[in-house]
């Protein structure tokens, strides 16, 4: 019986080896970045609210805190991009689904995550050749604290990336075109 994988993708019988394993693959690694996504938005709270503390009642202020946060915050975001789009969470336009059929919908649906993937895809090389530049030249912020900027940009050419794979299953599955349950 068809089901679905943890990647949001249909398990269709006819469904060639490698992509069933490459989608459940792909689920596994989608939990474990979640998890460590939400992990990372309770520390920057936390780290935010130790500043908050720090500042007002010790009258002692912290010049690490807005760094870290953000970091914490950039690194959940585009880590948890992947995870989001295989729930098919983020914000869509079903202005035309109402109208479309169920065929014309998928299409729709199919030819979306395409656009999406190639926009991703070129996002996801301007990434690296950021986190590229950023390790080559040792470049870091212009803060006190300066850490390194590969940090931030390798999380985010990390996640584009993941993003970039996951749109690309959901293109791959064309399975779902033939009326099939997806």
């Amino acid at each position: 019986m068809p089901g679905k994988t943890d990647t949001g993708l249909p398990e269709v019988a006819g469904q060639p080896g490698f992509l069933l394993h490459a989608n459940r693959l792909l689920g596994f690694i989608n939990r474990f970045v979640a998890f460590w996504s939400m992990l990372a938005v309770v520390v920057a709270c936390l780290v935010l609210t130790y500043g908050v503390l720090m500042r007002y009642l010790f009258r002692e202020p912290t010049d690490w805190q807005d760094e870290m946060t953000t970091f914490l915050l950039v690194g959940a975001v585009f880590l948890s991009g992947a995870s989001v789009q295989a729930q098919r969470g983020h914000v869509s336009i079903d202005a035309l689904a109402g109208y479309l059929t169920d065929h014309a919908n998928r299409w729709r649906i199919w030819f979306c995550d395409l656009l999406s993937l190639l926009f991703c895809t070129f996002f996801c090389w301007k990434s690296w050749t950021l986190l590229n530049e950023a390790w080559s030249e040792g470049m870091t912020t212009d803060s006190t604290w300066a850490p390194p900027l590969w940090i931030p940009y390798g999380l985010m050419a990390v996640g584009m990336t993941l993003l970039s794979v996951q749109l690309l299953m959901q293109v791959l599955s064309i399975p779902s075109f033939s009326g099939r349950q997806s």
